[in-house]
């Protein structure tokens, strides 16, 4: 059975939109799960997502279903313990060594990597992580590194560090800050009581 972790709720900044997500764990397992609403390049869009960990954080399985202004869009994900993925049921020998999977159009999937790594302070670890492109829904390597800046901040950068940002999290590894595209609008513990979020505004 599974129990709550903690439940979140973001608000794009780039473009219209919102996600609420929930994070959850029992029998060595960490699941996340989330609905994503947002209007991207006008167009109505609505994403939603499953993605299975093991007890180390790996991802080892992801649904993802929607549409993008009506147009179907869903995708299936898993990876097996010796590190072979499928999707959608085909080998996908290009993504060996990937331990994670990247939702583009989300900040829930740093968590990922952010808890699996555990990094101290000062440290930092490179990445290859299964893309899920949006809103293509496509699927290819993503070369990534993340530096432990402070208890609560990540230095995140993509292609080469030609993207990059400092990203704010809160303790259990949710993105509170994305600058330019996400910021937290609400926290609530594994108890369901709200978390404060003023200081943050």
């Amino acid at each position: 059975m599974m129990a709550h972790g903690a439940t979140i709720l973001w608000r794009r900044l780039d473009i219209a939109g919102h996600e609420a997500a929930v994070l959850l764990s029992a029998e060595g397992e960490q699941v996340l799960r989330g609905v994503a609403v947002l209007g991207h390049a006008g167009r109505p869009c609505e994403m939603s997502y499953t993605i299975a960990c093991d007890e180390s954080w790996r991802t080892t399985r992801v649904e993802l279903s929607g549409h993008v202004a009506g147009v179907p869009r869903s995708l299936a994900l898993r990876r097996s313990a010796a590190g072979e993925w499928r999707v959608d049921g085909a080998v996908r020998v290009d993504l060996a060594g990937c331990a994670d999977v990247d939702l583009g159009f989300t900040p829930a999937t740093n968590l990922l990597p952010i808890r699996r790594l555990a990094l101290p302070v000062g440290a930092s670890a490179q990445v290859r992580a299964a893309w899920v492109r949006f809103p293509e829904c496509t699927v290819e390597v993503l070369e990534q590194s993340y530096a432990r800046t402070g208890a609560t901040t990540y230095r995140y950068e993509s292609g080469g560090g030609t993207f990059c940002r400092e990203l704010t999290v809160a303790e259990n590894g949710l993105v509170l800050e994305y600058p330019d595209f996400w910021r937290v609008e609400a926290l609530a513990d594994s108890g369901g009581c709200a978390i404060n979020l003023a200081r943050r505004s």
